[in-house]
C-alpha cells in the first residue's frame, strides 16, 4: 500500500473507538454472560483456564473481559487509540491491577510488533481484520500467532460482489462530514432498525448470540471504513496452505454480514 493510499484511508478511517464508548454504558452482567457463552460455543469449550488469549482489535474490551473471566490470560491491543481506552476502562472496572490482562495499542499490520508477541493458544479477532485497509495482509500476519494445537477464530464480512461496492461507496460517504453521515443514517438506518426488529422475533436476537447492541451496530456497519469482504471458500483456501484446518463455520448464506471461521492449527500440518 502506497503512502498516498495510506493516507486517504486515514482520513476517511471511521471512528471505531468513539461508538464503543457509547456502548460501554449499555455493558452489564447479561451482556458479559452473553460473550462468555459465545466464546465456548464457538470454541467448543467450557472454559478457558490455563490458556493464552489474543484479542486482535479489542474495540470495547467486551470480548477480553469474557475471556478474562473463563480463565484465560489475555493480551488485548487495538489500532484506535479510543478503543484501547474503551479496553482498559472496562478492565480497570472488572479486573483493577490484573497482571493476566494486558492491554495496549497495536496494529495487525506491525509484522515487527506481532513477532513480538509470541503465540497464543486463542487468536481472537471478530470484526476487524477486513478494517485494517489491507485485509489479505493482516490474514496472513496473524496465522503465525497461533500456537501449536491452537485456535484462530476470526469474523469477516462476506462479498457479496457489486452490493459490497455499493457498501464500500456509502461507508466512504459516512466519514466524509457531518451532512454526508446524517444523509447515510436517514436513508439506510430505517431498513436496518427494521430488519433487527423482525431478527428479535423470529430468531434469538444478536443480543442474545453475542451480547451486542443494534443501534451500535448499525452505526459500525453504516460508518466502517476501511471496509473489505471475502468469500468463504477464499479463506479456507488461504489458511489451509498456512496450515490451519477449520473446525467450525457459520455463514450469512450469502447476505452481508460476518462470516465466522474457527481453524486449529496442527504442527505436523503447518
Amino acid at each position: 500500500m502506497g503512502n498516498e493510499q495510506a493516507g486517504q484511508i486515514e482520513k476517511e478511517r471511521f471512528g471505531f473507538g468513539k461508538n464503543w464508548a457509547r456502548y460501554l454504558e449499555l455493558v452489564d452482567d447479561e451482556r458479559i454472560a452473553v460473550a462468555e457463552q459465545s466464546l465456548k460455543d464457538m470454541l467448543e469449550v467450557s472454559t478457558l483456564e490455563g490458556s493464552r488469549f489474543l484479542d486482535i482489535g479489542s474495540g470495547s474490551g467486551l470480548f477480553s473481559l469474557a475471556a478474562r473471566n473463563l480463565g484465560a490470560e489475555v493480551h488485548s491491543f487495538d489500532y484506535d487509540p479510543a478503543s484501547v481506552g474503551c479496553t482498559q476502562a472496562l478492565k480497570a472496572q472488572y479486573w483493577p491491577d490484573d497482571e493476566g490482562w494486558q492491554v495496549e495499542q497495536g496494529d495487525a499490520l506491525n509484522e515487527d510488533y506481532l513477532q513480538g508477541l509470541g503465540t497464543f493458544d486463542v487468536v481472537y479477532s471478530w470484526g476487524v481484520l477486513h478494517h485494517t485497509g489491507d485485509m489479505w495482509r493482516a490474514l496472513g500476519n496473524v496465522a503465525p500467532l497461533v500456537a501449536g494445537g491452537g485456535q484462530l477464530f476470526l469474523a469477516l464480512y462476506n462479498d457479496q460482489r457489486w452490493l459490497s461496492r455499493y457498501w464500500k461507496r456509502v461507508k466512504r460517504a459516512y466519514n466524509r462530514g457531518w451532512l454526508a453521515r446524517m444523509t447515510v443514517i436517514a436513508v439506510h438506518a430505517p431498513y436496518f432498525l427494521m430488519r433487527q426488529m423482525l431478527k428479535a422475533a423470529v430468531t434469538a436476537s444478536w443480543r442474545r448470540r453475542r451480547g451486542m447492541d443494534p443501534w451500535h451496530d448499525i452505526l459500525d456497519w453504516l460508518g466502517g471504513y476501511p471496509f473489505e469482504v471475502a468469500r468463504p471458500e477464499a479463506v479456507l483456501a488461504f489458511y489451509r496452505e498456512r496450515g490451519l484446518t477449520l473446525e467450525r463455520m457459520t455463514t450469512v448464506d450469502g447476505r452481508h454480514g460476518c462470516n465466522e471461521f474457527v481453524f486449529r492449527y496442527r504442527e505436523n500440518e503447518g
